[in-house]
């Protein structure tokens, strides 16, 4: 089963993505700032697979703060990071630092809770092929430690 957190300082955005992602069979959790997010990523029993975090919401480097959080809990966790005020800048800023997508909330004619449930599914397919490699890696690995030495 995979773990979500939804972070967003408005309210009704953070319960309209829930609601979204509730109804393709996600379990959720929420964070009304980069603070609370911090907190439960932190002290989460397990790493989230998928974090969707507002860029801006206490300062306008929230999102970053909540990527920085989740990467430094689990490299493998992709972030999603929602803006309603894009800039080409951030969202460079964003991918480097590991941001599996960078997404606007307000793209004319796009559906973004449509978007947004097309990337968490192609996000979590990342993060099971990402895990699926590593497991294979350790294997390897220990197939090597393992062996007879001549």
């Amino acid at each position: 089963m995979c773990k979500i957190l939804v972070v967003d300082d408005e309210e009704s955005v953070r319960a309209a993505v829930i609601r979204r992602l509730t109804r393709e069979g996600y379990t959720l959790e929420e964070a009304e700032n980069e603070d609370d997010a911090a907190e439960k990523i932190r002290n989460s029993v397990r790493a989230h697979d998928v974090v969707v975090t507002d860029m801006v919401m206490n300062t306008e480097q929230a999102g970053v703060e909540v990527l920085k959080a989740a990467l430094a809990r689990d490299i493998f966790s992709e972030v999603i990071v929602l803006t309603a005020y894009g800039n080409v800048a951030n969202a460079v800023e964003c991918m480097k630092m590991g941001a599996f997508d960078y997404v606007e909330k307000n793209i004319p004619g796009v559906d973004v809770y449509d978007l947004l449930s097309l990337k968490v599914d192609q996000a979590l397919q990342r993060r099971r092929s990402s895990v699926v490699t590593i497991r294979r890696a350790e294997h390897i690995l220990e197939g090597i430690r393992e062996a007879p030495k001549p």
